[in-house]
């Protein structure tokens, strides 16, 4: 069993219809509580009202902010999954390659990008990479809850697959062509490295191309997450323009 802390993490996880075995109150908490009980007792989720110090041991110490939810595992797709999705919502694809993001944070909020700028799916390796887990689901804002991620054995042979899929897949990487003058249109994957060490060799060898993001003040790159909202967004800039275009 996962457990998820935080109001709005587990207000997101009600809705989402998270298998729940329960939901562990604080008694007399107060605010947007009330909306996560109103909407847990309209689904039949098991309440129980305990005291603070036992949400705190529950929580290990996080920010439970009242209430912790236990819930059943997160459970991850395939690829094929992804690749579904995109063609049952009429668009191209849009997919996050994640290579080795082993902060838990930076995985977070990258989902909440993705679930934001409605990318189809994020793919992150089994090994040497964060799972799937509460602090993820906390710093998503819940987008956990929602974006498809599948969890694959190689990203090598993932990224070689996605281009047989009729993918193109970019690294994003310093010494890449700036994005500014790349065109990111059609199905599009872009591989993200973890924090320091960057996309493997292997991996960026096989992609399509690589594209960087122009840094113009004292440090050489953005975090992961960061640099994964701004190429997302854009590839939805010039989907929009292309869309604009031809009307």
């Amino acid at each position: 069993m996962d457990k998820i802390i935080g109001r709005n993490p587990v207000l997101e996880a009600v809705r989402a219809n998270r298998n729940f075995e329960k939901l562990v109150v604080q008694r007399n908490a107060a605010g947007s509580i009330q909306k996560i009980l109103d909407e847990a007792r309209e689904r039949d989720i098991q309440i129980r009202f305990e005291e603070k110090e036992s949400l705190d041991r529950l929580a290990g110490g996080g920010n439970h902010q009242g209430v912790v939810a236990i819930v059943s595992e997160y459970k991850y797709c395939e690829l094929e999954d992804i690749i579904d999705a995109a063609i049952a919502s009429g668009e191209d694809p849009l997919i996050l390659v994640l290579d080795g993001i082993e902060d838990p944070h930076n995985l977070g909020a990258i989902l909440r990008t993705a679930e934001c700028a409605g990318v189809h799916g994020v793919i992150i390796p089994r090994r040497r990479s964060a799972g799937l887990g509460d602090t993820v689901a906390k710093v998503s804002s819940g987008a956990v809850e929602y974006v498809r991620v599948a969890q694959v054995t190689n990203i090598t042979n993932t990224v070689k697959r996605l281009k047989e899929l009729g993918v193109w897949v970019a690294a994003l990487d310093m010494e890449g062509e700036s994005y500014f003058t790349k065109e990111l249109t059609g199905g599009m994957a872009v591989v993200v490295g973890g924090e320091g060490k960057g996309i493997g060799r292997l991996v960026k060898e096989n992609c399509d191309f690589t594209v960087s993001i122009p840094m113009s003040g004292h440090l050489a790159s953005l975090n992961a997450s960061n640099a994964a909202a701004v190429v997302v967004y854009e590839i939805k800039r010039q989907r929009a323009a292309n869309i604009a275009f031809r009307g």
